[in-house]
């Protein structure tokens, strides 16, 4: 019987395979859609016949088919000078491009939505229909936006610097995608981040997957056995992930160390203490509220704002927490349920219902527009006893 693909191992050499076909002289689309042909063989071929060396059997056959490909297009034959030759047969190169092709896939002319399409497919190795089932969105609509953002960045030199913020802002996008389908894009984003760890020393990559690790290790219990929401507050912690935490921490706090704190170490520190609690009473709201502060000085967010003023209302009471808020707009997502809870905290049970009500109205999703649904009811019912 033969053994199945490993496809972790396919999806960790896409990026290698892809940086090589492009030093050797392949532009970025045709290489790329070349190493999608040589996984969908890989998939056919090895349960029967593993290759000793699975890299260079990719970057052989990816080769090949990107040969292939420019030969039988007459508008690239005359770059047959350049590219007509087929390297002898060996161990594939030790260059490792993966830091690049990160930069490339979250070039700043992309949109968010491809450059996280991008990034998916040509440093992640899942294939088109994959990040469509994801997204829930038809294969055909992917390929179009992942054609997109490659045509985009035709031409783009490979050897660069790039930016590490758009990055990790593409990563975190993916990563707060979560799950659906076959693919786990939260994992998938975790793994993206461990593998650009491993290739850069930055803190900020650190801090950005401390914060995934601890924001991954409550996953389990984000929601009830009804399939509804669970808050924070109201969630089991022994089922929370207590090794995704402590490595979560001691990422965090070697990033700290180094005395260069960005947004995602702030956000991992706040994740952290939220983790410590040992109840939802313990938290230790007085110092989430210094790490509030940090982060909107670094990140000047309205988000970041609307969020601190939870942090206030827990640390200073709810009426400090509704002044913080009125300094806001009202037409921040999810103000109406910042202020709803703050006003049930400080005691008024008729208008907390109402911007529940308000708040479900414009939820973005149907889990959170049945929580809060749920929030004003309650408070309803309690008024008609």
């Amino acid at each position: 019987m033969s053994a199945p693909v490993d496809e972790v191992l396919l999806r960790d050499l896409t990026p290698a395979v892809l940086g090589i076909l492009v030093r050797r002289g392949a532009d970025f689309a045709a290489a790329e859609d070349a190493v999608q042909d040589a996984l969908v063989e890989a998939v056919r071929v090895w349960p029967g016949d593993p290759p000793r060396d699975p890299k260079g059997w990719l970057v052989t056959v990816a080769w090949r088919r990107f040969l292939d490909g420019t030969r039988a297009d007459a508008a690239r034959r005359r770059r047959e000078d350049v590219v007509d030759t087929e390297p002898a047969p060996g161990p594939a190169p030790p260059v490792d491009d993966t830091l690049q092709l990160y930069f490339l896939c979250a070039h700043p002319s992309l949109t968010p939505s491809s450059a996280v399409a991008l990034t998916l497919r040509a440093v992640g190795g899942l294939t088109t229909r994959q990040i469509a089932q994801a997204y829930l969105v038809p294969e055909a609509t992917m390929a179009q936006r992942i054609s997109r953002a490659k045509r985009t960045i035709a031409g783009v030199r490979f050897d660069r610097p790039g930016d590490v913020a758009t990055v990790l802002r593409t990563l975190y996008l993916v990563f707060n995608e979560g799950y659906s389908g076959a693919v786990d894009l939260a994992a998938e984003a975790i793994r993206l981040t461990r593998r650009l760890a491993a290739a850069i020393d930055h803190p900020e990559v650190a801090g950005l997957l401390a914060l995934m690790l601890l924001h991954h290790a409550r996953r389990a219990s984000r929601t009830g056995p009804d399939g509804g929401l669970v808050p924070l507050a109201e969630q089991d912690r022994g089922r929370w992930d207590t090794g995704a935490i402590a490595e979560g921490v001691a990422i965090l706090q070697a990033a700290l160390a180094r005395d260069r704190l960005g947004e995602f170490q702030a956000q991992a520190a706040i994740a952290a203490l939220h983790a410590d609690a040992p109840t939802a009473a313990e938290t230790d709201w007085v110092q989430i509220l210094e790490w509030y502060d940090e982060l909107a000085r670094l990140t000047d967010s309205p988000v970041v704002r609307l969020n601190r003023a939870v942090a206030v209302g827990e640390a200073d009471g709810p009426r400090a927490g509704l002044a913080a808020l009125a300094a806001l707009e009202e037409s921040l997502p999810r103000y109406a349920a910042v202020a709803a809870y703050l006003h049930e905290r400080d005691g008024d049970p008729v208008t907390a219902a109402q911007l529940y009500a308000e708040a479900a109205r414009k939820a973005s999703n149907l889990a959170e527009r049945d929580h809060l649904t749920r929030q004003a009811a309650r408070l309803n019912a309690r008024r008609r006893r």
